[in-house]
Parts: C-alpha cells; sequence; structure tokens
C-alpha cells in the first residue's frame, strides 16, 4: 500500500507538489506562500492557463523557481461540493512517475484531506506478481504522499480506519485477480485463514463435514472438479467479544466459484478466461472481514463463503439431475451454468441455522442478465426487507458502489417451478434472468430480512476510474462496511 502521512502545512524539500484550488479562489495559504516564494509566478501561470479552479481543471509546472520538482495544481470545483476521495484518485496517476508527493489540502477540513490520502491509496494499487519483464520506466515510482493539513492530527487520525478499509479492498482485489491455478478453493480457504492474526475466528469445512450437513446443492457443483470443494466462516466479535450469550450478528454470505467452465452446459470459450473472477462474491465477503477487524469496529458479524469449481469432468453434475438442498428442499438442476445459486442455496441455509442472523446480505456475480439489465454502473439489489434495501441503496450512494433495486414477485417465482422437484435452477427463458435467480435465493431465505447483490457487472471494471484501476473492483467492500458501521455505530 501507498506510504501515506500527515503534516502541517509547509513547503516541501523536494518531490512533487500538489495544490488543490477551489473553484473562483485565488491561491491562499500554502498556496499563497509558494506564489510569494516563485515572485507571483504561479498566479500568472494559472491566469496564463485561464484556470479558474473547475473540477478536473489542471496546470503543470516542471521545475519551478522552487525546490520541488514539479509543481501540479488541481481544481476542486466549488469547495462546498467537492469530491475529496476522486479529487485524491486523480492526482495519483499525474504524481505516479515522482518518488515522493506533497499534496497541500491546507484549505480542506480534516476529514478530507483524509479522503483524499484515502482515494490516492485505492488508485495505487497495482497487481503485478506475475509481471516478471516489465520495464522500470514503465512502473510508477511514487512511494510516499504526505497530505497537508491544518489539523494534521485529526486527518491522520480519521485516516486509520480508512486505512484499514483500503486493506480490505486490496485483499479482495488481489483475491478476484488471482488466476485460478493458482486460486483453487483450498487455497483460497488457506489464505482466509491467515486472517486470524487480524482477531477473526475462522473455520474450514471440506466435503466430509458438507456432507454430513446435507450440502447436496454446492457439493453437486464441485464433484466434476478435482479441486475439492470448501465452506469458509469468519467471524468478527467486535461488541460481544464472543459471549455465548450475545446478540444475533449480520451475516454476509459470497458466492465462491474460483472457476466457471459452465461444467457440462459449458460456455463459449470466448472471454471464459474471465471467469476466474465468479469467486467475487466471496473475495467481497472476505475483504469486508479484513476490514472490519483491522478497523477493530464495534459490530458481531459472520462471513461465511461457499469455495467450488464448475468443471466438466467425469464426475460433473448433468442437465436433468435432482439435488437436494441442506434445506431439504429438492433442485432440478436444468443448466448447469447456474451453479452459483446452488452454492448460495446451502450456505445461506447453514447461517440461518448456525447464527440466527439479524439480516443477511449475499453477494454473487451471479447472472449475465443483470449487465443486460444496469450495465457496469450498478450492481442488481433484490430484497425481501424494505429497510434493509434503502441502507444498502444509501450506504451504496455514500460510498459510490452504486446499486438498484429491482422487482420480486410470484410471476417471476412460478418460472423456477420443476415438473419433478420443488425447484428447477432456471426460469423459462432468457426474459427476467436475474430475477427469477434472485427468486430461487428466497426460496432459502426462510422469511428473514434478506438481500441479494447481483456483482456481475461491477466485479471487475475494463478501464480505470477515479479511485479504481482497471481490473478487479472489490465492488461491496467499502459499501457494506458502511452498512454495519451506520447499523451498529449510527
Amino acid at each position: 500500500m501507498l506510504d501515506i502521512a500527515f503534516a502541517k502545512p509547509a513547503l516541501p524539500k523536494s518531490g512533487a507538489l500538489v495544490l488543490l484550488i477551489a473553484e473562483g479562489a485565488a491561491p491562499a495559504g500554502l498556496a499563497a506562500e509558494l506564489d510569494t516564494e516563485m515572485e507571483g509566478g504561479l498566479t500568472r501561470a494559472l491566469e496564463a492557463a485561464a484556470f479558474k479552479g473547475k473540477k478536473g481543471q489542471s496546470v503543470t509546472l516542471w521545475a519551478p523557481v522552487v525546490s520541488v520538482s514539479k509543481l501540479l495544481v488541481l481544481g476542486m470545483g466549488p469547495i462546498a461540493g467537492v469530491d475529496a476521495e476522486k479529487l485524491g484518485g486523480s492526482l495519483y496517476p499525474q504524481v505516479s512517475g515522482e518518488a515522493h508527493c506533497t499534496v497541500a489540502a491546507d484549505a480542506l477540513t480534516a476529514s478530507q484531506a483524509a479522503a483524499v490520502a484515502m482515494g490516492a491509496a485505492l488508485r495505487a494499487y497495482r497487481f503485478d506478481r506475475y509481471r516478471t519483464t516489465e520495464k522500470a520506466e514503465d512502473k510508477p515510482k511514487l512511494e510516499k504522499i504526505t497530505v497537508l493539513a491544518a489539523d494534521h492530527g485529526e486527518a491522520k487520525h480519521a485516516f486509520a480506519p480508512m486505512k484499514a478499509v483500503a486493506h480490505g479492498v486490496f485483499l479482495a482485489r488481489d483475491l478476484v485477480s488471482e488466476p485460478a491455478n493458482v486460486l483453487f478453493p483450498i487455497e483460497f480457504a488457506d489464505r482466509c485463514k491467515e486472517l486470524t492474526k487480524l482477531g477473526l475466528e475462522v473455520e474450514v469445512l471440506g466435503p466430509k463435514e458438507m456432507k454430513k450437513l446435507g450440502f447436496g446443492a454446492l457439493l453437486g457443483v464441485a464433484q466434476g472438479s478435482i479441486n475439492e470443494a470448501r465452506m469458509v466462516t469468519m467471524r468478527w466479535n467486535g461488541l460481544s467479544g464472543g459471549k455465548k450469550k450475545a446478540e444475533k450478528p449480520v451475516c454476509f454470505i459470497g458466492k465462491g466459484v474460483t472457476f466457471d467452465t459452465g461444467g457440462i452446459s459449458i460456455k463459449p470459450a470466448g472471454g471464459m478466461e474471465d471467469m476466474k473472477w465468479d469467486m467475487a462474491g466471496a473475495g467481497t465477503v472476505t475483504g469486508l472481514m479484513a476490514a472490519l477487524a483491522g478497523r477493530k469496529a464495534k459490530c458481531d458479524v459472520v462471513g461465511i463463503i461457499g469455495l467450488v469449481e464448475n468443471m466438466p469432468g467425469d464426475n460433473a453434475q448433468r442437465p436433468g439431475d435432482v439435488v437436494t438442498s441442506a434445506s431439504g428442499q429438492t433442485i432440478e438442476v436444468i443448466n448447469t451454468d447456474a451453479e452459483g445459486r446452488l452454492v448460495l442455496a446451502d450456505v445461506i441455509h447453514y447461517a440461518i441455522e448456525k447464527y440466527d442472523p439479524k439480516f443477511m446480505v449475499d453477494l454473487a456475480t451471479l447472472t449475465g442478465a443483470i449487465i443486460v439489465a444496469l450495465g457496469h454502473e450498478h450492481a442488481g439489489l433484490f430484497s425481501n426487507d424494505e429497510e434493509l434495501a434503502q441502507r444498502i441503496l444509501a450506504a451504496g450512494t455514500a460510498t459510490g458502489e452504486l446499486a438498484w433495486r429491482m422487482p420480486l414477485g410470484e410471476a417471476y417465482d412460478k418460472q423456477i417451478k420443476s415438473d419433478i422437484a420443488d425447484m428447477k435452477n432456471v426460469g423459462g427463458g432468457r426474459a427476467g434472468g436475474s430475477i427469477t435467480a434472485a427468486q430461487f435465493i428466497q426460496r432459502f431465505v426462510q422469511g428473514r430480512p434478506w438481500a441479494h447483490l447481483d456483482i456481475a457487472g461491477t466485479a471487475w471494471s475494463s478501464k480505470d476510474a477515479a479511485t479504481i484501476p482497471k481490473g478487479a473492483t472489490a465492488y461491496g467492500v467499502r459499501m457494506l462496511d458502511r452498512l454495519v458501521a451506520d447499523h451498529y455505530e449510527g
């Protein structure tokens, strides 16, 4: 992670310097001090560039007549509506070639200064462990950012929990970025075990234990692969301390298909390499649990992930097979590529029976249909609880991880009626595919407050964004961390 420091405003002796100026504002504070040292050169440069401080506007001065090597002036837009985090993310690519950068955030509040640092840290993420021939000049050189704030002590204090969340985001991005020959279910479970050093309780179940629990739906998906299935439970007892008479926890459940060929209902070859991130829901839950433990959150939360590989092996599940889920409900498997919902069915039932949660949220790269409906801007949100749905939407808006409420209803539920079992795992056709998938999951929640996030369109980005470099997004880590904070901390 990028090294972040906070200090009182003072002109740096070297490296790059970033000045943040609001729309319509004259250079003030450190910027005014610098302008004096440059004998009015900053003001003249901004006038020559017609710089007005508008959002996204920038001016770069190389080797200015001061001690810094590069001077970057960024417009913040109206000071009342500044998005400090995106501002931090946007400045990173423009200074990544420098070894050190100082950001003058003395016009911002302490919390805004911390958000600038958070944005830069998130944008600086790289997954490059398999690059062995990359040229030095193609790699970012920036190792440290110092944020100057009027109340730098308060800014540092505000950044501490943000840093823990950033580590959770990076863990999720790492997991989703890993190739499937490296991150198969056993390896994924082993990485979860490492989180005990943060204070999480971690339990791993294998096929033998899951068979005793009646996990016919999950194990049916896994039976075509030589890589055994795992289910991992991660528990953070930040409120109760693990006492037996503790309040009901909140539960987050993740689909963890470490690679999805589609099984016997095999996918087209083109783009199948993307199916290494069909475990993004599990990656998000793992990153979330690390974030909560890292910031010592005052909450009781359980994260459960079902880990399988969906392969067309000689023992693979066949279209037309009927499996019995842990709930006792039977499922006719019409399409083996509709496997994620089978995994979730058993894990959700386990969560209810074992933990009796206050509410549950599951995350899954579940359907291509949600991409058709919402593109890559919003995740699909399905819920049987109005209050929970509204809180998730609000948390998504606050963190920039947007969701859109989708419908549920009896007409959709009828589409998964089976002729020979309690239900089938797909609807009658392509229409409404994300909805019928959610209806399937709802049959296992026993009326408990529940939400389902279909993150197929938001788990991976094909282009850079302000705080998200191209690749794994870790969508949901920050949203759900905010949801937990709002629920427990107000």
